[in-house]
């Protein structure tokens, strides 16, 4: 599930930081900018997570969602819960510095596009056909 794959490259960041910093690419002062994006990842998925609590919606990818969700966050993209959480991690590399902790949130975007996003829009177009093909046709994937 994509927040086991978030929590576990939390954890690997740290301990790749700590263990095999490899070469340190941003500064302390420069680090604290590691934030932004923190913050910004955590708002886009409380919200999407809060949008998907009152339409009454699924937020597993295995499951049959209930309805399309288009408001709020997921006008401007079509996961943005991956969004969230793909900032969050890229947030963590920046305050950690070292280019092995950017190596992450890299691979978390890669699991999520080719496993559970094409899963995801599969699925998607099969449930809610030509709505979600028009959405689809109106929101970018990511940004």
């Amino acid at each position: 599930m994509p927040p086991t794959f978030f929590y576990a490259f939390i954890g690997l960041s740290i301990v790749f930081h700590t263990l095999i910093p490899i070469k340190q690419v941003i500064f302390p002062l420069w680090t604290y900018l590691g934030m932004i994006p923190i913050i910004f990842g955590i708002i886009i998925d409380v919200w999407a997570d809060l949008l998907f609590k009152k339409h009454k919606t699924t937020e597993n990818p295995y499951k049959k969602p209930s309805s399309l969700v288009n408001s709020g966050p997921f006008k401007i993209s079509r996961h943005p819960m991956y969004l969230g959480m793909t900032l969050i991690l890229l947030g963590i590399s920046i305050i950690l510095g070292s280019l092995i902790a950017f190596v992450f949130p890299f691979v978390f975007f890669l699991i999520m596009e080719f496993v559970y996003i094409l899963y995801e829009e599969k699925n998607m177009e099969k449930i809610f056909k030509k709505q979600y093909k028009i959405y689809k046709k109106n929101v970018r994937k990511w940004i």
